[in-house]
């Protein structure tokens, strides 16, 4: 019995993330990064708040830009302000999605770095428009990779609205 409930809340989520990534879609998100899981040679503690936006160019796919402000637990930490493109991929319209990303940091210690990343993600629909957007993360640093590139975990939440 339990593999039929499963079953049915499983096509259930399938029917209702059909059709949620159409062309000529809008979104806006934002998310915590970080959260404790983020590690990096450098870092030990990494918290951080990014807003993002972006647009459904095809069915399934998102060009999307973003702007971050991040926090390093150390006290001689900088503070890294973050800005960057990428790119979506949404995975047979179950809501999971593969992610790639260019990235300019900035921190206030004066280490400017261009990171390209990756992300692998999901979209929970919790209604027809709102997503929780649970991922992990690994940004690449060309400056100095054993202390500034980033593997992580993010939680986001999504809004996908048409552009009408």
């Amino acid at each position: 019995m339990k593999k039929i409930a499963l079953f049915i809340i499983a096509l259930a989520m399938s029917i209702t993330a059909n059709a949620q990534f159409e062309k000529g879609k809008v979104y806006v998100g934002a998310s915590l990064t970080g959260l404790d899981f983020s590690y990096s040679g450098q870092d030990k503690l990494h918290f951080g708040l990014e807003a993002q936006g972006g647009y459904m160019v095809a069915d399934n796919i998102l060009l999307k830009a973003n702007a971050a402000f991040e926090y390093s637990g150390r006290d001689d930490a900088p503070t890294d302000f973050i800005v960057g493109v990428g790119a979506r991929y949404y995975v047979l319209q179950n809501g999971l999605y593969l992610g790639v990303n260019t990235k300019l940091l900035h921190a206030n210690h004066n280490h400017n770095d261009i990171m390209p990343g990756i992300e692998i993600g999901y979209a929970f629909f919790l209604n027809r428009t709102v997503t929780i957007e649970p991922s992990v993360y690994y940004d690449q640093s060309f400056k100095n990779h054993s202390d500034y590139s980033k593997f992580g975990a993010r939680l986001g939440v999504g809004i996908y609205l048409f552009k009408d």
